[in-house]
């Protein structure tokens, strides 16, 4: 039927009678009506869209949510619940797989460190947790110490709760710096190799001094032990993202850890009042994000690396007898702890920078991304964030490069 048949049928409908009288007419008249096809807003805002062979990297959207985690968002979408009662379901299930007191999903990982900060600054004293981030005055502790070395940006989301960062560098500095104003020792994992102080030492010295320590950890799984292994360790909070290789929802993460502290956090955070009030996370992400973890926790792992494995040897295999072309597996030491490939060239070989080859990846059809602001004449490709077949088409695209730069012999 043709629209105006379809808008001329509905016009004659009988007004009286029966609902079931009615209901079998229209009931004709939308099943000749083809379903909608899906909107691709992508496409209809003009959107430039890409394969990742980069990493689940914030600026690129992290990662691609799986079907059960959408799913789980889907599902959650078609009912109203109480945000107390959906964090404290999932809270509870998380704390339990993650070998925790407590936890709460929060709006990423940034959300969380500054929640567990309010969290330590205020207990369970709601007229603290309206003064924050204010402290002067309130009677609140102050100060958190750092190692320099940890000092890479993400220790602002601290100061956002109203504290002092004091930045050291050996034990004897921060022995010296500890005073009554002293909130909270901060170590942020991805930089363990450069600080002189790791963990169990770290630790010692919060229990030595009563002081709560917390752990950053936003990108360190896997391995999937991570979850847990800080937990077990003595850290008194730990914090992670929840959209990078758990693939959880981009704008979701997790505080875990003592329940005094969690529940302390939970006094800030929407639906209160309190600093973290702007920082909603909704009943999608929050089930989104348990489903993403059951998901994570379940994998096998060790099929995973062969992947990805896979994938590097594919790539690798289509560019290397290009003269002047090097590639290695090259494995990060702590975040995004998963086999790259590494790509060199040499530069009189292939007339291409680095930044050059991450252009042309990026304006070709289709678009690639991959990192090449690391180094010369280098980039690197991160496999986890493919998705199936679509290492081909890197390959492709990358030999399409590196053979148009090739100088001829």
């Amino acid at each position: 039927m043709k629209r105006r048949e379809i808008l001329k049928s509905l016009t004659i409908l009988p007004l009286a009678g029966s609902m079931t009288a009615a209901a079998a007419p229209l009931k004709n008249v939308f099943s000749a009506v083809a379903p909608a096809a899906k909107r691709d807003l992508f496409a209809e805002l003009g959107i430039r869209t890409f394969i990742n062979a980069a990493g689940n990297y914030t600026v690129m959207s992290g990662s691609l949510m799986p079907t059960d985690v959408m799913d789980a968002i889907n599902t959650a979408s078609k009912k109203f619940a109480l945000i107390d009662d959906v964090q404290e379901k999932v809270g509870a299930k998380i704390a339990e797989i993650c070998h925790a007191e407590a936890a709460m999903v929060t709006a990423g990982c940034w959300s969380a460190l500054m929640l567990g900060m309010a969290g330590v600054l205020t207990g369970m004293d709601n007229k603290r947790v309206s003064q924050v981030p204010n402290l002067a005055g309130t009677g609140m502790k102050t100060e958190v110490i750092l190692q320099k070395s940890h000092s890479a940006g993400y220790d602002h989301a601290l100061t956002q709760a109203g504290v002092k960062l004091i930045k050291v560098e050996t034990r004897a500095e921060v022995e010296a710096a500890i005073n009554e104003n002293t909130a909270m020792l901060w170590f942020l994992n991805r930089e363990v190799h450069k600080g002189q102080i790791k963990h169990e030492e770290w630790l010692e010295i919060g229990k030595k001094h009563n002081l709560p320590t917390m752990i950053d950890i936003a990108a360190d799984v896997p391995p999937v032990e991570n979850l847990w292994k800080f937990n077990d360790m003595g850290f008194d909070l730990v914090v992670i993202s929840g959209g990078k290789a758990m693939r959880g929802p981009q704008s979701s993460g997790i505080l875990m850890g003592k329940k005094k502290y969690v529940a302390a956090a939970l006094l800030s955070n929407n639906p209160r009042g309190g600093i973290g009030r702007g920082q909603k996370v909704n009943k999608e992400e929050i089930l989104g994000m348990y489903a993403a973890l059951h998901r994570f926790v379940n994998l096998d792992h060790q099929k995973e690396w062969q992947m990805w494995e896979a994938k590097i040897a594919l790539i690798a295999n289509a560019i290397t007898s290009i003269d002047g072309v090097k590639t290695e597996t090259f494995i990060p030491p702590t975040d995004n702890n998963m086999p790259t490939l590494k790509v060199t060239w040499d530069s009189s070989k292939i007339k291409l920078t680095n930044i050059e080859m991450g252009e042309r990846l990026r304006q070709g059809n289709p678009s690639v991304e991959v990192i090449s602001w690391e180094a010369p004449n280098t980039i690197r490709c991160g496999m986890h964030v493919l998705e199936a077949g679509e290492e081909k088409i890197v390959a492709a695209r990358l030999k399409e490069e590196l053979l148009k730069a090739s100088v001829k012999s």
